[in-house]
């Protein structure tokens, strides 16, 4: 991320609108089980929102900075941060019982990253659990803060096809064209 986007993704404002909007609107009523996987939490703010709300947690992070700052905070809690790569998850196949992820995946540097990403997801979740997640879609202030920066826009109407193709079923993708976001919902097939 720029310098600019990682002061954002630190700030109050963006830790507030996160969670009173973007998280409780994207999860809903969703049960998350007890061991969820946050993909690409950044600095946090999202970790820690829902590490009060589910028993166990993983959080993986690529970028070095934000991982080890994470793992700082998030010791002694119920949070395991692990620095890797999310589209080479070194999780085993059906080892969460939910996986989420938050305005994270324009900044997986291209569509065939982005598609490896959604495999892996599917690849670790338990039979019957839920991928959960949303994006921003482009508008000027979004490709402002995305300036000299990893940024691959994700589009709403073929997303549901791309998680279809990795795997997932119950697919869900609902597009806020007002606010320029999007939300998601998918199944691994298998027990509810």
């Amino acid at each position: 991320m720029n310098l600019l986007h990682r002061w954002y993704c630190n700030s109050n404002g963006w830790a507030e609108g996160l969670q009173r909007y973007i998280i409780p609107t994207t999860l809903g009523d969703a049960d998350l089980g007890d061991n969820v996987l946050e993909i690409g939490p950044g600095p946090g703010m999202s970790t820690e929102w829902l590490m009060s709300r589910v028993p166990l947690m993983t959080a993986i992070e690529i970028d070095h900075k934000l991982a080890d700052s994470l793992k700082q905070r998030m010791q002694d809690t119920n949070v395991t941060v692990v620095e890797a790569d999310a589209t080479d998850l070194p999780f085993p196949e059906g080892w969460f019982s939910a996986a989420v992820c938050f305005t994270m995946l324009h900044h997986v540097p291209s569509v065939e990253l982005q598609d490896r990403l959604l495999a892996q997801a599917h690849r670790v979740l338990r039979p019957g659990a839920l991928f959960l997640g949303s994006d921003s879609t482009p508008s000027l202030r979004w490709r402002l803060f995305h300036v000299f920066d990893t940024c691959v826009a994700v589009h709403p109407p073929a997303f549901g096809a791309r998680l279809e193709a990795a795997g997932f079923t119950d697919v869900e993708v609902d597009w806020n064209r007002q606010y320029n976001s999007f939300r998601f919902r998918a199944r691994k097939a298998g027990d509810e």
